[in-house]
């Protein structure tokens, strides 16, 4: 599974929006679209502060 379908996929699990995810972690909503669609990647301070939102590990987020 790649980054997109594991971000999209940990916030579906926890049935939030794209806008609380992004509140949460302090981007914009657009910056949620673009991760989720694979138009961009999250940059460091954003992989770890969704990694400790959803609570799991960076590894599981970055690797296949």
């Amino acid at each position: 599974m790649k980054l997109p379908d594991k971000i999209a996929g940990l916030r579906k699990s926890r049935g939030i929006s794209q806008e609380e995810l992004a509140n949460a972690v302090g981007v914009s909503r657009q910056a949620v679209q673009k991760w989720e669609a694979g138009a961009s990647t999250p940059d460091l301070n954003n992989l770890s502060a969704l990694a400790d939102y959803f609570s799991v590990t960076l590894d599981y987020l970055v690797r296949g």
